[in-house]
Order: structure tokens, then C-alpha cells, then sequence
């Protein structure tokens, strides 16, 4: 044994419906808060356009009014500008909150004032215009919006707080209207939990829309559950019933031959003893081709099958035991006829037809099986027949007309219909031509079979 062998298998821990819902809230929460934050710093970026924009005029106005008092002097319609600037610096600047801001006065087409010569004119940058027409003054302020705020550490600080505050109080309700929540889902676990291993009665219906699916399915589990365990009772019932007959005479056949000196009873004895072995063979395999034949018949999907090709197939399995006797099996099937089949149930009900049209029949007659466009499948026989008032309980298990001198176990038909049914099609008996012999007729879907010809 090698050491990775040897380490044990590590079980992964069970995932949280809990902290999955939880989850699911926070990053709804998230998600509310980051489409918050974008709202904010776009509505943050308008409002300090129109704020910068009504800022400019306002200062560009106030200087104008300054210098409408001077006499036409560049210097000193450069000394009050410059005043001006250096009072607005120092008020900002007391505030701890510096702007960028350019302005230029003429007087006529000379530059009196600049107080930013080296300053960038960018078009992002808001500006406003005041001119005074008659001593030719003209005032022109630029400055450029302040919209970083949002990305300064007293921004993050404002954005943030709502958030990492409510995120706590948020959580803690949602954690227990989930857990409360959740509650019926875990008074279903524990009532399954209490319940014994032979205990199927379904689960009382789920008031919670949500909760009702899952209850639904847990008794329709139940439900499958129940119906197979019943299913393997009344096969093992069937097979007491079925095998109680031959193992007794195998028991008493067994005992003579082992207590009898006579060579004549011993013969008898082997004889019966054989006899006792096959009919609990045929026995034990009729029961298992009973049970297959009433699986459900989603167990396997069907597939396409030539039902003439498995009807040569088939007959070709039984001829054996035709020529011992004599009898002469002829087949119609003029043409291929491909159906959605389960290969194993349809061999099944072919066998158990074909088998009794043989073993029912005198030596030396005829089977006729003839395979239509309905598709139908019909066997005729030469032997005694049904009486028509018995032709529905032939279907029973282990039912057997009365009279019969042929050994059989009763399951015959009963599997034939099971097989028919899964293959989706219906069995029916009939009197044979002339009112001889039986015609079992086989029918798909929603096809009909004719009558027989004599």
C-alpha cells in the first residue's frame, strides 16, 4: 500500500444556505451603494460646473464694479486687480480650500492686468466676460471646476460612512428573517430524520409556495419507493406460492430415490425428480421475466427496433421445440417495421405467445404469425382454445383454464400483457379461423387488427 493510499479522504465541508443568502445581500447592498457613488460624483461634477460658472461671474462682476471708479490707468487698473486676487487667495486659503483661477483686464486692446501669465487657458475651464463699453474696460475671469473632492480622503471619509454604519444593522435583520426564514425547511429535515427506515407515508402538505415543490417530490419518492418495496413483496410471495409445488416434489422424489432398492421406483423417482427440477427452472424464469416485463418503463429508453427481423429472431428460438413436435411455424412479415422498442420485453412477450401457440397445439399442426401495417402482430394456433368468458382472467397471475392437461405456471399471459404494455401496445384474444385454435393479436399504438383468415 503506498502512502497516498493510506492518507484519508478529505470530506469538503457542507456549503451554507445561510451565508449564501447573506452573501446575496451584501452584495445587493454593494451594488445599491456603488450606483449611489456614481449618481454622487456625476451630480457632484454638474453642480461644481454650475457653482464655478456663477462664482466667475460673480467675481468678474465685483471687479468690474472696482475698476469702473479708476481713471483709464493700466497700472492702476493692474493694482486694484491684483488686490482683488490677493484677497480671494487669502479668503480661500483661510478656508483650506484653493481654486485655480486666471484673470485678465484690458483697456482697450492693451493687457493691463494678468494675474497668471504662465497659467494654461484650457477649454474645460469655466469663463466669463464683463465689458464696459464706454471707458473700454473689459474683464475676463477663468477658473477651472473643482470636482476632485470626491477622490480626497474627506470625500471617501462622507461616502464610505453610510455604508461601514448601516452594513451591521442591515446584516443583523437579514440573519434572522433568513434563519427564521428557513425554519420550515428544517422542520421538514427533522420529521424525515424522525421517521423509521420502513415508514413511506407521504408528507403533509407544504403551506410555503417555495417549500411546497420540494415536499411534492419528497412524496413522490415515497410514493416510487413504496410501490417497488410492494413489488418486491408480492415477488417474493409469487415465488413462495410459485415454487412451493416442485420443491416438494423434488423433496419427495429426492427422498425415494435415496430410500428405494427397486430399480423400477428409482427410475420413477429420478424420473419425477426431474420432472419436479424443470417446472421450478420454468418456474424461476417465467417469475424473473414477470418482474422485468413490469419495471417502469422509464428504467431504459426504448430504440428502434425491426420488429419483423425480431420476430424471425424469435421463432427461429422456438423452432427446437416445433420440429420435436411436428408442427409447422409459418411467418408473414412482408415488409421492415421499425418501432421505438424495449428489445428484452418484446423478446419476452414474442416467447410467451409463440411458446403457448406451440405447446397448446396438437402434433403435427400449424402456427400462423402474421405481421400487418398497423403495425399487428397476429399468432394463430390449431389448439383447444379459450372460452370466451375466460379470456380476461387468462391475464391474472397463475391463473390456468381449467382442463389443461399441459404443465405450465400461469404467468404466461400476464407477462406477455406487462411486455405489451411497456412497448406501448395491447393484447387481445380472439377465436381462431373457423372457430378453432386462439388468435392472440398484438397491436401498437393506435392500430387496429384484422380478423384472421381461415
Amino acid at each position: 500500500m503506498t502512502a497516498a493510499a493510506e492518507l484519508p479522504t478529505k470530506t469538503p465541508a457542507p456549503k451554507s444556505l445561510l451565508r449564501r443568502l447573506l452573501i446575496g445581500f451584501m452584495l445587493v447592498m454593494l451594488g445599491i451603494w456603488l450606483a449611489a457613488l456614481a449618481h454622487i460624483v456625476k451630480q457632484v461634477k454638474v453642480d461644481k460646473v454650475r457653482q464655478t460658472a456663477a462664482v466667475n461671474r460673480a467675481w468678474t462682476r465685483q471687479i468690474m464694479l472696482n475698476m469702473q471708479s479708476l481713471p483709464p490707468d493700466p497700472a492702476a487698473l493692474a493694482r486694484v486687480g491684483q488686490r482683488i486676487e490677493d484677497l480671494r487667495l487669502d479668503m480661500f486659503r483661510e478656508f483650506g480650500y484653493p481654486t485655480q483661477a486666471r484673470i485678465r483686464v484690458w483697456l482697450g486692446r492693451q493687457l493691463a492686468y494678468d494675474s497668471s501669465p504662465g497659467m494654461p487657458l484650457d477649454d474645460g475651464w469655466a469663463r466669463w466676460t464683463e465689458r464696459d463699453a464706454a471707458r473700454g474696460i473689459t474683464v475676463e475671469r477663468r477658473e477651472k471646476p473643482d470636482s476632485d473632492w470626491v477622490f480626497t480622503p474627506s470625500a471617501a471619509n462622507y461616502l464610505l460612512s453610510p455604508l461601514v454604519y448601516s452594513l451591521p444593522f442591515m446584516l443583523l435583520p437579514a440573519w434572522l428573517i433568513v434563519r427564521v426564514g428557513l425554519r420550515p425547511l428544517r422542520a421538514v429535515a427533522q420529521a424525515l430524520e424522525a421517521r423509521g427506515a420502513a415508514e413511506l407515508t407521504p408528507l403533509p402538505a407544504s403551506p410555503y409556495r417555495e417549500l411546497a415543490p420540494v415536499v411534492d417530490a419528497v412524496n413522490r419518492l415515497m410514493r416510487r419507493l413504496s410501490e417497488r418495496l410492494a413489488r418486491e413483496h408480492e415477488f417474493l410471495a409469487d415465488a413462495a406460492h410459485e415454487l412451493k409445488t416442485p420443491l416438494s416434489v423434488v423433496q419427495i422424489n429426492a427422498h425415494l430415490l435415496e430410500a428405494s432398492t427397486d430399480a423400477a421406483q428409482r427410475t420413477e423417482a429420478g424420473a419425477g425428480l426431474r420432472e419436479g427440477v424443470a417446472r421450478a427452472t420454468h418456474a424461476v424464469h417465467q417469475l424473473l421475466a414477470y418482474e422485468r416485463a413490469r419495471q417502469e418503463s422509464t428504467d431504459a429508453p426504448p430504440q428502434d427496433q425491426d420488429l419483423a427481423a425480431l420476430l424471425r429472431e424469435r421463432i427461429a428460438v422456438a423452432a427446437p421445440l416445433a420440429l420435436q413436435r411436428g408442427i409447422d411455424i409459418e411467418l408473414r412479415a412482408p415488409a421492415p417495421a421499425n418501432l421505438p422498442l424495449h428489445r428484452e420485453s418484446m423478446a419476452a412477450l414474442l416467447d410467451n405467445v409463440i411458446g403457448n401457440a406451440i405447446k397448446y397445439s396438437p402434433d403435427g399442426a400449424r402456427v400462423d404469425v402474421c405481421l400487418d401495417a398497423g403495425p399487428c402482430i397476429t399468432v394463430t394456433d390449431q389448439g383447444p382454445g379459450i372460452p370466451p368468458a375466460l379470456r380476461a382472467r387468462v391475464f391474472e397471475r397463475f391463473y390456468r383454464v381449467p382442463g389443461q392437461d399441459q404443465a405450465g405456471s400461469g404467468l404466461g399471459l400476464a407477462i406477455a400483457e406487462r411486455a405489451a404494455a411497456r412497448n406501448g401496445a395491447r393484447i387481445a384474444l380472439d377465436g381462431g379461423p373457423a372457430g378453432r385454435g386462439l388468435a392472440v393479436r398484438i397491436a401498437f399504438g393506435d392500430a387496429g387488427c384484422a380478423t384472421p383468415s381461415p
